[in-house]
Formats: structure tokens, C-alpha cells, sequence
């Protein structure tokens, strides 16, 4: 019969081989989650410009529509430029931005905990009239867990010409119908500022109730899901407003 201690070294060694596999595994597999991260990047900015792509063709399609992608700090001076496939200008390029550590930091900016300089990301894609489209990215919280999402707006900086919009948990059939094209083509010709030049954001309220240029109407069983959506557009738009007002010259 084996001993006590021959099991308790046998299965301590196969702790150690199987974590080492483990550990190989992930370094092995990390190059290939990453790029399986940045391709889903780029079809939500396409899919929010309206540009259909694929894992396949998505890569092609982001190079070819993109005009630049931007950096530009909340009092809307603009820190880092890339297009054409290298570095304008700055020292870090804007799709490497992540928008959750964005969001930590500005936090922390906000309760006196840091001073660093947040960046803030910004893909302008070419549109077919000739003219560009502004994509923001935005994320927030649903019922279960994190929302994020894309919204372009038309070079008017007012009006949407696309959205996406996604999720981590939400509940299949409510909250989780804040994917679907049904709910995110709402969003296409509605507006983020009134006829006064003030910022009004997109609200998501109640099925039946939205009306005019500035609401949509929210999922169906899903009130949470969409307050948060509603909640993300209007924080993370305002985050941008001194670009966009100075763009615009207000």
C-alpha cells in the first residue's frame, strides 16, 4: 500500500505540473485573446458608423474607413493623434486607451485622489458622403454587470448616425436586448442637444412615453438595463462636451 506521504508528495507534484501547464497555457494563449479583443474593439466602432464587418474582415475594413483616432484631455485639448498607421502626434495611441481604466482614473481626478491627466479616446471614421463620422466610446452598469457602447454622431457633432451597445450579463430577452439592432436603431437622427445649443444627451425612458429628437423608447422589461444605458450616454457624452463645443465654437 502506498504511504501517506507518497500521496501527499505525488499529489503535490501534480499540483505544481498542472499549474505550470496552466501558466504556459495562458502565456501561450495571451497574444491571441488579445488580438481576439482589439478585432471586437473594431467591429463595435464599425458597427456603430454603420460599416457591417467580421472577425475576418474586420481588421481591413477599421484601416481603410478610419481617418484618425484622437486623445484629447476633459477641457477638450486634443493630446495624441494616429491615422495612416502610425503615430501623429503624443505618446500613446488611442485605441489602447481602455475606457474602464479611463473611467477609474476620472473618478479619482474628481475625489482628490489623483492629478493625472485623463485622455479620453475618439475615432473619427470616413463616411461615404465624403464627410466623418465621430465615434464615442461610453460604458456604464446594467442590472447584473457592466454595458458599454459605441455612438457616432454625423460631423454636425448633434445628430446620431449609429450606435452599439453591448453587455456582459444582462438578462436574455430584457436587458440583454440592448444588443439587438431593434433597440440601437432608435438611436439613428436623434439628437444630443437642443435648438438652443444645449446638451440634452439621449434619454431611455418607458416604452410608449419617448417622443421627439432626444428620446427613445427603453427595453421592455428591462428598466434597470436601460436607465443604465440612459445614464452612460449622458456621462459619457459630457465627458466630451468641451471637444465637442469647441469644435463646434460654442
Amino acid at each position: 500500500m502506498f504511504s501517506n506521504s507518497y500521496i501527499f508528495r505525488f499529489a503535490s507534484i501534480m499540483v505544481v505540473l498542472v499549474a505550470a501547464l496552466l501558466s504556459a497555457a495562458a502565456l501561450l494563449l495571451k497574444p491571441y485573446q488579445e488580438n481576439n479583443i482589439r478585432i471586437e474593439k473594431m467591429k463595435d466602432i464599425l458597427a456603430a458608423a454603420n460599416i457591417p464587418a467580421d472577425a475576418r474582415t474586420a481588421i481591413d475594413l477599421y484601416n481603410q474607413n478610419l481617418y484618425q483616432e484622437i486623445a484629447v484631455t476633459t477641457s477638450g485639448e486634443v493630446e495624441a493623434v494616429y491615422s495612416d498607421g502610425k503615430q501623429q502626434s503624443g505618446s500613446i495611441r488611442p485605441f489602447d486607451i481602455s475606457i474602464k481604466e479611463l473611467l477609474k482614473t476620472i473618478e479619482d481626478v474628481k475625489a482628490g485622489k489623483s492629478t493625472k491627466e485623463p485622455l479620453l479616446p475618439l475615432f473619427i471614421i470616413k463616411h461615404d458622403s465624403g464627410g466623418s463620422l465621430y465615434v464615442f466610446p461610453v460604458r456604464g452598469r446594467g442590472l447584473w454587470g457592466p454595458v458599454w457602447g459605441n455612438i457616432a454622431l454625423k460631423d454636425d457633432l448633434i445628430t446620431v448616425a449609429g450606435a452599439k451597445f453591448d453587455h456582459q450579463g444582462e438578462t436574455p430577452g430584457l436587458g440583454a436586448e440592448i444588443s439587438t439592432d431593434d433597440f440601437k436603431n432608435q438611436f439613428i437622427n436623434k439628437k444630443i442637444f437642443d435648438e438652443n445649443g444645449n446638451f440634452t444627451s439621449i434619454r431611455v425612458l418607458k416604452p410608449g412615453i419617448a417622443s421627439g429628437e432626444h428620446q427613445v423608447d427603453a427595453i421592455s422589461g428591462g428598466t434597470i438595463t436601460s436607465n443604465g444605458v440612459s445614464l452612460m450616454l449622458e456621462t459619457g457624452l459630457e465627458n466630451y462636451l468641451p471637444y465637442i463645443k469647441k469644435i463646434k465654437g460654442l
